[in-house]
């Protein structure tokens, strides 16, 4: 286990002072028997009129925060500690049905798992089911340990990472032609893959811890990666920017079927067009040291 602290701070900045309509955070990281949160704060300058936290659809913690006043900045200084508990790459059990591909889902699983099968990107010439289906064998059942691994490794083996400061992902077309991608587009090509087999996938929104020597990519920002559903073995992390399998060194805060359901934060201001002046974003991951 560790003890890992997450600051994330995010400031927007304006020429002069403006109005802050509704802003809806995902900071908070989600609990289970993997990670466990021991301390939470939150410091919003300036400071809104009213804070609540609710749970969406999928049980991600989402704060929004209401404003009265005006200002020339914005700041949201998020604080996070937890116990981390890391699950093994590829040690996890498989239902005795579901070893090799393809296999099925249970009838029982299959209204709940339903919409995350579903593409959710145009594929007219199956460029992206293809692809997928190069890790298959072609002489009987392919291992989905094996399966789960080679499709991960594959895109941090010959795939580029490029930071990009833009919201939004390429469409997973257009990451896989141009072989280049930030972590978002990585998870979504993967989730696409996976869903052309028809696999249950989805996206994940969190943080990165890098620790020395570790060669992990995508460290100082929120990070991305996805799950997918495995019969025994339940919701498996997948982080095809740096080839993890399991959930070593990833830091879950939210799960959406849709990437655009996971947005760490989002809200709306009312001034002059000229009056953006932009947005930081500084994130920092840290472990205490062992005794």
């Amino acid at each position: 286990m560790a003890i890992l602290t997450v600051r994330h701070v995010t400031t927007y900045r304006y020429r002069q002072p403006v109005a802050f309509g509704e802003h809806r955070m995902m900071f908070r990281p989600r609990e289970g028997h993997d990670q466990r949160l021991i301390e939470a704060r939150l410091e919003i300058t300036p400071e809104p009129e009213e804070i609540r936290w609710l749970h969406d659809v999928f049980g991600n913690s989402v704060g929004v925060a209401r404003f009265s006043s005006r200002a020339r900045e914005l700041c949201f200084d998020s604080t996070v500690r937890l116990d981390h508990a890391p699950v093994n790459a590829l040690d996890f059990p498989i239902s005795q049905g579901a070893e090799t591909y393809p296999f099925v889902y249970d009838i029982d699983d299959m209204p709940d798992l339903a919409r995350s099968i579903e593409r959710q990107y145009p594929d007219p010439d199956r460029e992206v089911e293809r692809w997928a289906r190069r890790f298959l064998r072609g002489d009987g059942p392919t291992d989905t340990r094996e399966l789960l691994a080679s499709l991960t490794l594959a895109v941090r083996q010959r795939f580029t990472y490029i930071a990009r400061a833009e919201r939004g992902v390429q469409p997973p077309l257009h990451t896989l032609r141009l072989g280049s991608g930030t972590c978002r587009d990585f998870a979504v090509l993967t989730i696409e893959a996976l869903r052309s087999l028809g696999l249950a996938a989805r996206f994940v929104s969190g943080y990165l811890y890098v620790p020395e020597r570790s060669g992990h990519v995508g460290g100082g920002a929120t990070h991305a990666w996805l799950r997918v559903y495995v019969p025994g073995a339940g919701w498996v992390e997948l982080d095809p920017t740096n080839g993890i399998i399991g959930n070593r060194d990833l830091i879950r805060v939210a799960i959406a079927r849709d990437h655009r359901q996971v947005l760490p934060l989002h809200g709306t201001w009312t001034g002059f067009p000229s009056d953006d002046l932009g947005m930081t974003v500084d994130v920092s991951v840290t472990a205490d040291p062992f005794p």
